[in-house]
């Protein structure tokens, strides 16, 4: 009987992994190759047995990284960290090592940032200096980090605050707790060193400074990502929870073959840079079943900023995204800034955002370069999203999709004005499809907006259903097909185009019948099944450009 009882669960173990894989690859429309999990030899310690402690209070770098080194050199193996407080430095991560985390365990990461040293890394993008990651790795093959246990990164003793993030008690007890305030006392920095890295940083997060007496001057403000894993081949991270970071959450850097799954990751919705999963550079990914509830963008492809990423010429490319859920976020799942290196060959099915600032998020801005395509996304639920249900969006400031009182956007209608022309540095979005998309309460149903120069392209939307305070804005795109499209907009226009060309709308229902407005001069070739709509077209439009069935 016993004997039966294990080969069932076997059985059934076997099934849902089986099950899971063939949703994940089932129909992809473009060619990827399996993603497979690392193999480890059969051989297991525990970081016990090199004297770590789990009392909360023992500092364990040296146990963590002496148990990581000894077992990498007799050929790797599984090192278990058992149910405990488990307190420590960074953990340099080496070839054939599966650290794996027992139901219990919780790491803790120390807040000493001396205990972290500047490195050579890449961070939003470019080449730059930042302290240590908590948990680093590059050059490796066959790495893991699997379990029930908890990473937390002690990243409140690492960011920034604004004030109108925190209520009036909150705000007080975090500046009786120590650390300075910038001159407006709206900001709470950590320290002096952290506030001064602010002060001389123009750059968003990436200081334009050199030497290293510079950079040790400021290196409080050079906070870590969490999880930093550059150049590795057979990925796997599984199970844990990864929380409290000091900067994103989990980076992955222009390395191959990687699965991510049954994730857990969490962050303050405050705190500053908070991403959750930041793919940069990366090929032949999985990321499945996993949950985010972050600071900012929470399912995020990259690829280098600028020069820098142009120079790397590494796109991120063969991803699927499946059956994952977003809490919070700035975004749900994020394509850019930092994709000048480009992306492609990318599949997002199956998951819900549920108050995410922004649903689809797709930015980028002049400068970048980069080509994003071949974007595949289907069966998306949402709820409760404050700013766009699906935001394309190439006049990127840097800010967050809901401003607070201390952000202010460009003025995009005046920069749209400066027409460049199209070279290396311009960022082109096209051949994107979005098919089966639910939205119960958006800001904004869908804003598109490409540039002048370099039009969006070639995006269909399809089976759509959103309902939402304002509806459908699209400027400077062409080629666009909405097709099955209802939206319930409160206010305004269901749909307002301006300089769009090549663009057909079918079986469009804005529910409250709400008008149509046509403008600007170059457009083009608009196609509308008028249904009763009342439809707007401005005067500077062509009349033999918009054409009513």
């Amino acid at each position: 009987m016993m004997m039966m009882k294990h080969v069932l669960v076997f059985f059934l173990f076997t099934f849902s992994v089986a099950s899971a894989q063939e949703i994940v690859y089932k129909d992809l429309p473009f060619a990827m190759s399996p993603v497979t999990a690392p193999v480890f030899p059969d051989r297991k310690s525990s970081v016990t047995d090199f004297g770590a402690v789990g009392d909360g209070v023992t500092v364990n770098t040296a146990a963590f990284n002496s148990a990581i080194e000894t077992l990498a050199n007799k050929g790797g193996g599984t090192l278990l960290i058992p149910r405990g407080i488990w307190l420590t430095g960074p953990i340099t991560l080496k070839s054939n090592i599966n650290l794996h985390t027992e139901a219990g365990a919780l790491i803790i990461f120390t807040k000493n940032m001396d205990d972290y040293p500047l490195v050579e890394t890449s961070f939003e993008g470019l080449n730059t200096t930042r302290c240590l990651s908590p948990i680093n790795g590059k050059d490796l093959t066959n790495i893991a980090i699997t379990g029930a246990g908890v990473f937390d990164g002690s990243g409140d003793a690492w960011r920034h605050v604004k004030k109108s993030k925190l209520t009036g008690d909150q705000w007080k007890k975090l500046v009786a707790s120590g650390g300075v305030l910038n001159e407006a006392g709206n900001t709470w920095y950590p320290t002096e060193k952290a506030k001064k890295g602010a002060l001389l940083t123009a750059n968003f997060n990436v200081p334009d400074l050199k030497t290293n007496e510079e950079l040790e001057a400021i290196k409080d403000f050079l906070r870590p990502v969490m999880v930093s894993i550059v150049k590795c081949k057979n990925v796997l991270l599984d199970g844990p929870t990864f929380q409290n970071s000091p900067a994103w959450c989990l980076h992955p850097l222009m390395s191959e073959n990687i699965i991510i799954r049954n994730l857990t990751v969490r962050n303050p919705w405050y705190s500053q840079n908070g991403d959750g999963l930041d793919l940069e550079s990366c090929s032949n990914v999985i990321i499945d079943n996993c949950s985010f509830d972050v600071g900012d963008d929470a399912i995020c492809i990259k690829s280098g900023k600028d020069k820098d990423g142009r120079a790397r010429a590494m796109p991120t490319q063969n991803v699927v995204v499946n059956n994952c859920v977003v809490y919070h976020g700035h975004g749900g799942f994020v394509v850019g800034s930092e994709m000048s290196g480009g992306v492609r060959n990318i599949k997002v099915q199956h998951c819900t955002f549920i108050g995410t600032d922004v649903g689809l998020r797709f930015k980028s801005t002049r400068g970048r370069g980069g080509v994003v395509e071949k974007i595949f996304i289907e069966d998306i639920n949402m709820i409760d999203i404050p700013a766009e249900a699906l935001l394309f969006d190439l006049y990127y400031s840097g800010n967050s999709p809901v401003p607070t009182v201390e952000e202010k956007f460009e003025d995009k209608e005046k920069l749209a004005k400066l027409l460049p022309a199209v070279t290396e540095e311009t960022p082109s979005f096209r051949d994107i499809t979005i098919n089966n998309v639910q939205c119960r309460g958006a800001g904004r149903a869908m804003f598109m907006q490409g540039l002048p120069e370099m039009n969006l392209k070639n995006i269909k939307v399809s089976n759509v259903k959103i309902v939402s305070t304002k509806g459908i804005e699209v400027t400077e795109a062409d080629g666009i097909v909405f097709d099955n499209i209802s939206i319930q907009p409160e206010v305004g226009a269901a749909l307002a185009l301006k300089n769009t060309k090549n663009i057909s709308f079918t079986n469009f229902v804005p529910v409250k019948q709400n008008a149509v407005t046509i403008s600007g001069v170059n457009t083009q070739n608009v196609r509308l099944e008028k249904n009763n709509i009342a439809v707007t077209v401005s005067e500077e439009v062509n009349k033999k450009a918009v054409t009513l069935k």
